[in-house]
């Protein structure tokens, strides 16, 4: 049984069938599920609606923060040559860093790239921020103060 929401696999509080490896290596120890027993179902079903309050609650936030994320624009700073190609590429990792330096922190999963930027130039890419909570950002990839 989930105690917390797990992308792909149920929300809190549903019961799930999944290999032994998987309950006993990751969700377990993880304090995501425990083993559903007629006690925790019953404890459960009582908690449900404080557990959904919860999730509310934290989808408002996630939400307040999507719509800040949305309104950032942010520069990442790469090394170019004079036809605006790079000459490495701008990643995940490097859009989490520009904005962890602006006040916001997200993982380097939660950035939807269809590819790593290669160029200079503005881009628009999508930060997900939960299952149902998409945004988007503006990054411009500006040539380093360096070259």
């Amino acid at each position: 049984m989930l105690i917390q929401s797990v992308e792909h696999l149920g929300k809190s509080g549903d019961v799930v069938e999944v290999k032994p490896g998987y309950a006993n290596n990751f969700l377990l120890p993880e304090g995501l599920a425990i083993v559903a027993t007629d006690h925790h179902k019953r404890m459960v079903e009582k908690h449900r609606v404080k557990l959904q309050e919860l999730e509310k609650a934290r989808l408002a936030t996630l939400r307040g923060l999507a719509d800040q994320i949305s309104k950032q624009s942010i520069n990442v700073e790469a090394n170019a040559n004079d036809e605006g190609h790079l000459y490495g590429s701008v990643g995940a990792s490097e859009i989490v860093a520009a904005l962890k330096a602006n006040g916001y922190t997200i993982s380097a999963d939660q950035v939807k790239l269809e590819g790593v930027l290669k160029e200079l130039g503005l881009y628009t890419v999508k930060i997900q921020m939960h299952s149902e909570i998409t945004t988007e950002l503006k990054v411009w990839v500006v040539p380093s103060a360096a070259h």
